[in-house]
């Protein structure tokens, strides 16, 4: 066993700690797997406590423009009280839970751009150090898989993907953030709408998704933004039509574009001049036009994600190389460290 980090704040001769992450993408609400090892330095100490913390860079809007930041989302105790001697080497696994609107980080392989992290801290002898970090890959539930790829065979495009600091008015949002995916409109909505935002609010019964268009000028009107909610469960990924299900999303949408102003205002983070429209839930399976009940079968935006995201890998999207997402993933949090703060209490 390599150990990678030291732990630079116990002093020279501390121990090292390295944190193992269980092959492949977790799913949000998934368990996430691993164990952390640790290696005695020159002399024995008593290890107080060994914890892990999930970051995400999450990108926030003020008046002064945009910042980016880290984030804790969630934090983990994984043990303590124990001593560890000399030069002694010691496995702690782990098996931990990740929040249900944990971010999609890639799909089919391919990343989107958003970056997430695993931080290990470890306190020994009144001393804490965060001590390792390493990138976490979280792939789509079936439920948001089936929205992205009826998305796609209705000829939405992937434009690209971030985390927005902030609430989604009137939803369950549970995280002090959300992830938008920003898509190109199909054709036959391209008259109406320049750009469809997604959003997906997983948990343990099923997925709230918000969409996001904005609205056209023309030139007796200048462009707004509307916003609308529906609620679909997870048992629904096999039951729904899905390309007549968000076909249907898209045109009640787009068909309420001249209805500004007569609904309440529905805040999107901190934007409150777009307007809700209502919300659809499903109290039963509802099947669409093909008659087996799934969804088409052809490309969708799940392909047209992953080849859109593809040119991650050549920094096209997201100005960001697949290769060097470990290394910035390490950049970007260690520098936010020295910059003081992490954001983890702010909610």
């Amino acid at each position: 066993m390599v150990f990678k980090r030291l732990l630079g704040a116990i002093g020279v001769g501390g121990p090292s700690v390295d944190t193992v992450l269980d092959g492949g993408a977790v799913v949000p609400g998934g368990m996430l797997t691993g164990r952390v090892w640790l290696k005695g330095g020159s002399a024995a100490v008593e290890v107080e406590h060994i914890g892990l913390d999930l970051l995400a860079r999450v990108e926030a809007e003020h008046e002064e423009g945009e910042s980016e930041g880290a984030v804790v989302f969630e934090r983990f105790t994984l043990g303590g009280g124990f001593r560890l001697g000399a030069e002694e080497e010691r496995e702690v696994p782990f098996a931990v839970p990740l929040p249900w609107e944990t971010p999609v980080t890639e799909l089919y392989g391919q990343p989107l751009g958003i970056v997430l992290g695993v931080r290990t801290e470890v306190g020994v002898a009144g001393a804490r150090d965060k001590g390792d970090l390493d990138p976490l890959a979280v792939g789509p539930l079936p439920v948001q898989e089936a929205v992205l790829e009826a998305l796609g065979q209705l000829g939405f495009g992937f434009r690209s993907a971030d985390l927005e600091y902030g609430r989604i008015g009137g939803t369950g949002q549970q995280l002090p953030f959300y992830q938008e995916v920003e898509l190109t409109p199909a054709p036959q909505y391209a008259h109406a709408v320049q750009e469809v935002e997604l959003t997906f609010l997983a948990s343990p019964t099923g997925l709230e998704v918000v969409l996001e268009a904005d609205k056209r000028g023309g030139p007796y009107s200048s462009g707004q933004d509307a916003l609308a909610r529906f609620t679909v469960r997870h048992e629904d990924t096999h039951a729904l039509d899905w390309n007549s299900e968000v076909d249907g999303w898209i045109r009640q949408l787009i068909a309420h574009r001249e209805s500004y102003g007569t609904h309440a205002a529905y805040g999107h983070g901190e934007h409150y001049g777009e307007q809700y429209y209502g919300e659809h839930h499903h109290g039963s399976p509802h099947h669409g036009g093909d008659h087996d009940g799934h969804h088409r079968s052809g490309p969708g935006l799940g392909t047209a994600v992953a080849a859109g995201a593809a040119g991650l890998a050549v920094g096209v999207v997201g100005g960001m190389v697949a290769a060097e997402v470990c290394d910035e993933i390490g950049d970007f949090f260690e520098g936010d460290e020295e910059d003081g703060g992490d954001g983890g209490d702010e909610d």
